[in-house]
């Protein structure tokens, strides 16, 4: 028979052991914050650098020194941060990328993960350098030399609203399918959905609910084929792993 005291003992023990490495973790942040400023002045008005807590989501950006992106402190993460979410403490850094914001900037990144004594990916350290007059350059010197230009840079979603994060990450895969969600067969729908976990979409508050909206589909059914996207790719596909606990139709 199980000891009522000890239970209460072991979850008493939990809580603070949880307690614990959120004090430590926003202490990593704490130290962090008074350093941006110093790495942005360093290098200059072109540099922005930003504090994120992967803890929540919608609101990521803790600090933020300069003005590439155009975010401030309280706003969404972008993308990229939720495809590090969705690695969870398999996540790496990512340093030296090139993205394009919807303005139409060509920023250099680096994407330096946060972690705690016990290896728990809990946030990043971002620096984006904004190099669309460098690149202009390099385009114009390669014309004249006759060289090829870059290839192509992939545009990526900055925003102080993870709503508008979400439905730019949906529209793009539409658009890469070129088909509506009524023109792709079941195979295809599934596959949209294990695409979209993979980038930690589902890691957001009522993203599920936003999809299906975006998709003009029921939540329930969203729930479905996320359910059985996680199933067929082999990840835990338990209804109470689900967003927001969320449980199969």
């Amino acid at each position: 028979m199980t000891d009522p005291t000890a239970q209460a003992r072991e979850q008493e023990q939990k809580q603070k052991q949880e307690q614990d490495r959120q004090r430590e973790q926003d202490a990593i942040i704490a130290s962090l914050t008074p350093v941006i400023n110093g790495i942005a002045a360093t290098f200059g008005s072109f540099c922005e650098v930003v504090i994120h807590d992967y803890r929540r989501p919608e609101r990521s950006v803790v600090a933020i020194a300069g003005a590439v992106t155009g975010r401030r402190a309280g706003g969404a993460m972008s993308e990229i941060g939720m495809r590090m979410l969705a690695r969870g403490d398999e996540a790496t850094d990512e340093v030296n990328y090139l993205t394009r914001t919807a303005g139409g900037k060509i920023v250099k990144s680096s994407t330096m993960i946060l972690r705690d004594s016990a290896g728990t990916v809990f946030g990043a350290l971002c620096v984006n350098l904004d190099v669309t007059a460098v690149n202009q350059a390099h385009a114009l010197i390669g014309e004249l030399a006759g060289v090829a230009s870059l290839a192509a840079v992939p545009a990526t979603t900055f925003g102080n609203d993870i709503d508008s994060v979400v439905d730019a990450m949906v529209d793009a895969h539409q658009l890469r399918q070129n088909k509506s969600w009524a023109d792709l067969d079941r195979a295809e729908r599934l596959a949209l959905f294990r695409s979209l976990d993979e980038r930690g979409v589902f890691a957001v508050r009522r993203a599920v609910e936003q999809v299906a909206a975006r998709f003009g589909i029921s939540r329930a059914s969203a729930y479905h084929y996320l359910g059985e996207a996680r199933a067929r790719s082999g990840a835990d596909a338990d209804p109470m792993n689900l967003p927001d606990g969320a449980a199969h139709p």
